[in-house]
Order: C-alpha cells, then structure tokens, then sequence
C-alpha cells in the first residue's frame, strides 16, 4: 500500500505542461469553491482535479480505489492547501450517487461545480464481450450520471449558481467495437447540452467536455492497436482547457483541432459512411 501511494504521490506531483498560454484559463474563478469529481483517480478527472486545486477550489473526491484517492488528497492538500475529502464509492452500484450526496449534505458541503467524469470502457466485438461491463458502461455513463445530476442540481438551481461538466467524447456517431461506450458518452453529450438550455435561466452553467483519445487509462482500452501509434493530448492539457471553456460557459468544449475535425465530420458524411470508416480503424487485428 506504501508503495503504491508513494507512486501515486509522484504522478500527482507532476508539473503541469501545455502548449498554450496559461493566463488564458481564470484560474482564481474557482477560488473557494467546492467540486465534487467522479472517477478523479486516474486520468481526465485526475487532471481536472490538480487543476481546479491549483485554482483554489475545494474537492470532494470519488472513485472506487481509494489508495490512488488517499495519495492525491495528500498532494492536493500540501501543494495547494485545498480541503480536499475523498468519498470512495463504485458508480456502478445504483445506490452510490445517493451516498455521495448524503455524505455532502452531512457535512454541511454545498457543490458549486458537479463534474460528471466517471467512465469505463471495453473494446472489441460486442457478441463476444463481457456483458457485466457492456452494462456497467451504461450504469455508471448514463445511470449514474442521471442520478447526481438530479441530485446535486436543485441545490444550484435554488442558490442560482453554479457549473456542471459533463466529460463525453469526440463526436456523435456509431462506433463499431466500442458501440457501447460511444453510445453511453453520446448519452451523456446529449444530456448534457439538453439541460444547459434548461438551467441557464436560473443562472447555472452546464457545459459537455468532448476530448479527443487521451494519455490515459481508458485509452488503453478503448482504440485499435493502430491507434495507440498516434500522438495522444495530454490529460493536464485536456483538463485545463476545460476548466477555461467551464468559466466561459462554453456549450461544448473540444480541447484540439483532432476533436473539433471528428466533430465536425458528420456534418459532412452520412452516419453509414461515418460508421463504415470507423469500423476500418477500430477493427482489432485479429480479424483482418
């Protein structure tokens, strides 16, 4: 467990780098703040919360491993001098949305900013695949997400602020072998633009985060082999942006020109087309 934590301390140590101007993200904006992120153990919500950190916020963490959870509140608390409490729950059990918000509301903590960051992923041909994680992508995407939205957002509405980030993908389009997945984060997006039209007149502000692969986890596990060959955006770089676009109130936040090009491409190609090509990249070796 020592070991472990000391690994993870380093890795949370690491410095931010980018290839654009700092000053261009408000980072006194989140100042005082308290930011609840899901899945903030590893990868886009590790980033995201060394980032809103660095910004002065306070944190409640959440994700299943609580040894990576322990060392980044250490961090995050001696680096920053945020308050920083760490909850750890698994999202994919349909009660753990309830325990988070109850934990809040114990102690007395009101989220200014929901980030809704937690994902799974699994990638290969559907009928083969393990069923417990095709269902547990769309429990903890779509389920999850659901519940602490509807949870933690009437606290906003009724204080008339606050922020949601809602961490989908590139684009909305069909993708053969990871179906689900792209399915569930194509959930999310929708969702999400859905409800920033909702709230905006009660003064919150809901914006989607549609990253391109990242140097993360997930993209170990989500991609053809081919694709792990290809320059990847850093996460710290990815979160970042984020919070930038979340400040401005971005509608939807796409971080590179890689995630604003897979974006725009279905407005130019039919889905089939779309879906066709995808199924080209993404085929595993195996099967060519």
């Amino acid at each position: 467990m020592d070991l472990m934590i000391d690994t993870w301390q380093e890795i949370c140590e690491c410095e931010f780098t980018f290839s654009y101007c700092e000053a261009s993200m408000p980072i006194e904006h989140w100042r005082g703040k308290w930011v609840l992120v899901t899945g903030a153990s590893s990868g886009i919500g590790l980033a995201l919360a060394k980032a809103f950190a660095a910004g002065g916020a306070n944190l409640v963490l959440t994700a299943r491993r609580i040894d990576r959870l322990s060392a980044l509140a250490m961090v995050l608390k001696d680096r920053h001098g945020a308050d920083v409490r760490i909850v750890p729950v698994d999202l994919n059990h349909p009660q753990a949305p309830r325990e988070l918000f109850e934990y809040t509301q114990g102690q007395g903590i009101a989220i200014d900013v929901l980030v809704n960051n937690a994902g799974l992923a699994s990638y290969g041909e559907f009928h083969a695949s393990d069923l417990d994680v095709q269902l547990s992508m769309v429990q903890v995407h779509c389920h999850a997400a659901v519940h602490l939205t509807h949870l933690f957002l009437p606290g906003m509405v009724a204080r008339r602020s606050g922020y949601m980030l809602m961490v989908a993908t590139t684009t909305l389009a069909p993708v053969p072998y990871i179906a689900v997945y792209a399915a569930t984060k194509g959930f999310d997006q929708l969702f999400g633009e859905a409800l920033r039209e909702e709230v905006a007149r009660h003064g919150v502000k809901v914006s989607v985060l549609c990253p391109a692969p990242t140097q993360s986890e997930m993209h170990v596990h989500v991609g053809s082999e081919e694709e792990h060959n290809h320059k990847l955006q850093s996460v710290d770089e990815v979160a970042q942006r984020a919070l930038s676009g979340l400040a401005a109130s971005k509608a939807c936040i796409r971080p590179s020109w890689s995630a604003k090009l897979t974006a725009f491409l279905p407005r130019l190609l039919p889905r089939a087309t779309i879906s066709g090509a995808a199924e080209h990249v993404y085929r595993p070796r195996h099967l060519n």
